[in-house]
């Protein structure tokens, strides 16, 4: 069916109320494009797109096509016990997030499927605690994490609170492919339909005492301010109350007031992703006000979490979720050695693509590495393992993107964690040694060599935009390049064809599930990663300059980006 097609079925549907038909009539010819030409994917992160009518957007009826695929997934996997196992429900702040909560559940209530809602908007972290607390056999979490606010998104989690990996999600995959147009979808409703039920807040307290579970130093004087914002999203209520909970009042803990209202279109922040300096705005504004020494944000599902500080120098910085990654995994690792808590077995887990500083200070401390490709169901997918063999002890997990988690008692990133973690870190640090949080990072520069990382994103909209994204990576494969700024790349990992290039040897890539990832490797330990992204329509490029001159390392991502933009040609778009 052509997206002309599927226009005219959707604007003559009676089931498409007026105000979708008003947006497709409005839409231009290329919007309409790329509202039908093809249907709303799973990526890394779930289906994740833009709001609006059509089958490549986010909407009521490709959220019950997908639920519906999710529930004789779930039959199927689990049986009939899948039925009273239930599944929980949770969502975050975004336009239609509750209806969309709503809708799945009453998709799965149809085909006999217990579930758990939530009153409100609940953390990521949270919905993945919660699928293993009420011992469901899976969860929805209808969240676009830190997309701008045209976007929503939905995850799902099987019953140990991890997001389905390639070999769970195939065939959820395959069972939605035979489901045909989302509109005309039918399906039988079972004899005795589920129930909907409300948790009561029960489940935060549970989840709120794990979390108090990771401190430390819990008992260290408070002696920083903090200022933090939810960024309008999950993190509002109980982040304030963990804040209240560790011994921080209104003499040193400073919300941002006009960014704690769970508003979907975020009025009071020019953006909601921790990665971006937009986001640090009014935080930065309430932290000169204050004098503080700490700014913490999160995204708008609280699973990842944003750093900024008062450095040494009386200036605020900000981190990038590798430095501030390399600071707690110091800070965890040698408190852990202190107390004896660290074992032969102790491994930290992170992904392809994070910086290599981490895998370096874990190594000191006798800790191994076990790194995955990017999503963080991997590493979930890795204490599962760990649960279940004992073959080794989970300490640690973090990726670039501003997620990390402490302990396993749930399946995904959490912020609020590492809220606790950030801010007894850097409370710790100036109470017991003095130095604020640039001062520890400098200490590991010096030990290990700079090591500076930098993102860059190269968007790509549209069906013509996915085909210049497979056409670059195609040509990467077919001419891959001998050097970069100068400096000779000694091999080359291609996650898709599963192969690791060293000169003219090549050999088996193992371990990984195929994945259209390039990952070159340079001379002087720096290396890049090049892949298209699988929640939004762009190529992303992961650099990490290695030098042992700060200046050096500085300035070599921005030149390596150049020259990769001169090499694909994009230079001159």
């Amino acid at each position: 069916m052509t997206s002309e097609e599927k226009k005219n079925l959707w604007l003559a549907s009676p089931l498409v109320d007026e105000e979708l038909k008003k947006q497709i009539a409005k839409a231009s010819k290329e919007e309409i494009e790329d509202m039908f030409y093809r249907d709303l994917e799973f990526g890394t992160g779930g289906m994740r797109g833009v709001l609006g009518p059509g089958s490549n957007r986010m909407n009521v009826f490709t959220v019950r096509k997908v639920t519906v695929g999710f529930a004789m997934y779930l039959l199927k996997t689990y049986g009939e016990a899948a039925k009273k196992k239930g599944v929980v429900l949770s969502h975050d702040n975004r336009t239609n997030s509750r209806n969309f909560v709503l809708a799945a559940s009453k998709v799965l209530n149809d085909f006999g499927i217990d579930t758990f809602i939530f009153d409100s908007l609940r953390p990521t972290p949270e919905l993945s605690f919660s699928v293993r607390y009420e011992k469901a056999c899976g969860g929805i979490m209808v969240t676009a994490s830190h997309n701008p606010k045209e976007y929503n998104g939905y995850k799902v989690y099987d019953d140990t609170g991890c997001q389905l990996v390639p070999e769970q999600i195939q065939p959820f995959l395959d069972i939605i492919a035979t489901l045909g147009d989302e509109l005309t979808l039918t399906y039988k409703v079972a004899e005795v339909p589920g129930t909907q039920k409300l948790l009561t807040s029960e489940v935060d307290d549970a989840f709120m005492e794990k979390v108090h579970s990771v401190a430390i130093n819990g008992d260290d004087k408070k002696v920083i301010k903090i200022v933090f914002t939810p960024q309008h999203g999950t993190s509002s209520v109980l982040g304030r109350r963990l804040f209240k909970e560790l011994g921080y009042d209104q003499t040193n803990f400073f919300p941002v007031l006009d960014q704690c209202t769970p508003d979907p279109l975020f009025s009071n922040t020019l953006s909601p992703n921790p990665e971006m300096k937009e986001a640090y705005v009014e935080a930065l504004k309430v932290a000169e006000e204050h004098h503080a020494d700490l700014i913490l944000t999160t995204d708008p599902d609280a699973d990842r979490v944003g750093m900024g500080f008062l450095d040494s120098k009386g200036k605020y910085e900000l981190y990038t979720g590798n430095q501030t990654g390399a600071l707690l995994m110091e800070y965890v690792l040698s408190e852990r050695a202190k107390r004896g808590l660290l074992t032969s077995k102790s491994v930290m887990c992170d992904t392809i693509v994070t910086s290599t500083l981490g895998e370096k200070i874990a190594a000191h401390y006798g800790c191994k590495t076990r790194s995955f490709l990017t999503g963080f169901k991997y590493i979930g997918a890795a204490m599962n393992q760990a649960d279940k063999t004992g073959e080794f002890k989970f300490e640690f997990g973090y990726e670039e993107s501003y997620g990390y988690i402490f302990a396993p008692f749930c399946r995904d990133k959490d912020s609020l964690e590492s809220l606790l973690m950030i801010a007894e870190m850097a409370n710790h640090y100036l109470l017991k040694e003095g130095k604020r949080l640039d001062e520890k990072l400098e200490e590991l520069y010096k030990i290990y060599g700079y090591h500076i990382d930098k993102v860059f994103n190269i968007f790509f909209p549209g069906e013509a935009g996915q085909k210049d994204m497979q056409k670059i990576m195609n040509e990467l494969r077919t001419h891959p390049f001998n050097e970069l700024s100068g400096v000779k790349v000694v091999a080359y990992e291609d996650y898709l064809k599963q192969e690791k290039h060293e000169g003219k040897k090549v050999s088996p890539l193992t371990g990984f599930p195929l994945s259209d990832v390039l990952r070159f490797f340079l001379a002087d330990g720096s290396w890049l990663a090049i892949r298209p992204s699988g929640t939004e329509p762009k190529c992303k490029f992961y650099y990490e300059a290695v030098d042992q001159k700060r200046e050096a390392a500085e300035n070599k991502p921005d030149l390596f980006h150049k020259d990769i933009l001169h090499i694909l040609g994009l230079d001159k778009k």
